[in-house]
């Protein structure tokens, strides 16, 4: 007897052809009837099932005709050719075994259920159709993007999720304490004493690995980080979470134009990946999420990415027939509507350069023309805005200034200065919510379906 997952019976069954088999996994959905019944079985190892059928002659028939949806079982028994629609194949069991009941309330009934109810029942969910698809792609994504860096060189930083760098800014940084709420030590002024918390020092919980980045790639040259972020953004959209996880590369002698070819080839190269090893998911997703999903992907990867200024993009709208929710400006950064219009202007992915610098962060290169610094915001087709990027300031004096005029604090992050004074060179990063990526390899709209267990304002279940 053959012990197999439904991966590889899935694969090679003509290769286990009138053979016995033992499979291991849950039930789906059962059709009793009375004197034969049928399973619907999943492993979770790919994402098709495999139908059982069972009749009279089993041993225990009574029995397996009371096993319940949600139920774990093996089976045992002898791969056959299929009569049936919507298989090749099918067991014809010998004998199957409950392995755990589940009862008749059991929430993840075989019937179509919403996503709100599903995300009430977050640690069941995977277990359905749709977050099997999600789920799989989010894993096979985030192993595209590894091996693109790896296969390029790039050296993979675990950089701090406590930190006292402020990067995005504190007011959007979860802060760290071992303190008592009820007992807080004062200094002379009456304000708290972070001098007697654990670090000595206020802490926060990462908003970007950024800046830490940035130090390993004036000594690797080209590095990437990938895992948790953290913000105590209030917002309630269907892209905003408090836990999510970026993509952020730093690469040493990488000006703008290098950065962009960087995104953009990484981009295509995880979309194939992922159309490559999740066939099953991305055809779910564009026949029961997104029409037109697998389209959309495939004409990504064969576009060519727009590259334009931010004031060629504002003359554009302001020219457009169309009356805008949010009039574009110049100085402003631009809204969805406008996403949405330039891309289909364009027809395809738009790297939208150069903006204003008083609503850019303070380590983007300022540019020649002392308005605008050296960044980029990729929008595509759809989505909107996918990537944000830019050439980091490498003068010194200059950082200092950008600094000073915006009001950053340069307490606690001189190192980050001195990677300016300490053989500093032209450099370049960009990061890229991993989310973000998900909802648009899936049609999945909402940020909350497509992290296991979202953490958004009011919730932290489970």
């Amino acid at each position: 007897m053959i012990k197999l997952d439904v991966k590889d019976l899935q694969k090679h069954y003509e290769d286990f052809l009138d053979k016995e088999v033992t499979i291991n996994g849950w039930v789906r959905n059962h059709r009793e009837q009375k004197n034969f019944g049928f399973i619907d079985f999943y492993d979770g190892t790919c994402f098709k099932t495999v139908q059982v059928v069972y009749e009279q002659d089993i041993n225990n028939f009574e029995d397996v005709q009371k096993i319940k949806v949600g139920s774990s079982i093996c089976v045992s028994g002898v791969v056959v050719k299929s009569l049936g629609k919507g298989q090749t194949f099918e067991i014809k069991a010998k004998e199957i075994t409950l392995l755990g009941d589940a009862p008749d309330d059991y929430p993840i009934q075989p019937k179509r259920h919403t996503r709100e109810f599903l995300r009430e029942q977050a640690y069941l969910r995977p277990r359905t159709n749709l977050f099997q698809a999600i789920f799989r792609i989010r894993s096979v994504a985030a192993m595209a993007i590894h091996s693109y860096f790896q296969e390029r060189g790039y050296i993979y930083v675990h950089t701090p999720l406590i930190t006292c760098a402020d990067c995005e800014g504190s007011d959007q940084m979860f802060k760290v304490t071992t303190f008592n709420f009820n007992d807080l030590p004062k200094d002379e002024n009456g304000k708290v004493d972070f001098s007697k918390d654990l670090f000595g020092k206020q802490a926060f919980i990462t908003g970007s690995g950024q800046l830490h980045g940035e130090t390993f790639a004036m000594a690797f040259k080209n590095i990437y980080t990938f895992g948790p972020t953290f913000r105590t953004e209030n917002s309630n959209t269907k892209i905003h979470a408090n836990e999510f996880w970026m993509i952020e590369p730093e690469m040493a002698f990488c000006d703008l134009n290098g950065l962009m070819d960087i995104e953009e080839e990484m981009l295509k190269y995880v979309i194939n990946y992922v159309l490559e090893k999740c066939p099953d998911e991305i055809n779910f997703c564009d026949n029961f999420v997104e029409k037109g999903l697998k389209q959309k992907l495939l004409a990504l990867v064969n576009s060519n990415f727009t590259r334009i200024d931010h004031k060629d993009v504002i003359d554009i709208l302001k020219k457009a027939n169309v009356k805008w929710e949010f009039e574009p400006d110049y100085g402003e950064d631009i809204a969805k509507e406008h996403e949405k219009y330039i891309t289909e202007y364009f027809n395809g992915p738009v790297f939208i350069t150069n903006w204003p610098k008083d609503i850019k962060a303070y380590y983007m290169k300022l540019n020649d023309d002392n308005k605008t610094v050296a960044a980029v915001d990729l929008v595509v087709p759809q989505a909107g805005e996918l990537m944000g990027g830019s050439q980091r300031e490498e003068d010194y004096d200059k950082l200092v200034k950008r600094m000073d005029e915006m009001g950053v604090q340069k307490e606690g992050i001189e190192w980050y200065l001195n990677l300016r004074r300490f053989g500093g060179c032209v450099h370049s990063g960009f990061g890229m919510g991993f989310e973000r990526l998900i909802i648009y390899l899936t049609g999945v709209d909402n940020i909350r379906d497509v992290i296991p267990f979202p953490r958004t304002p009011k919730n932290c279940d489970y």
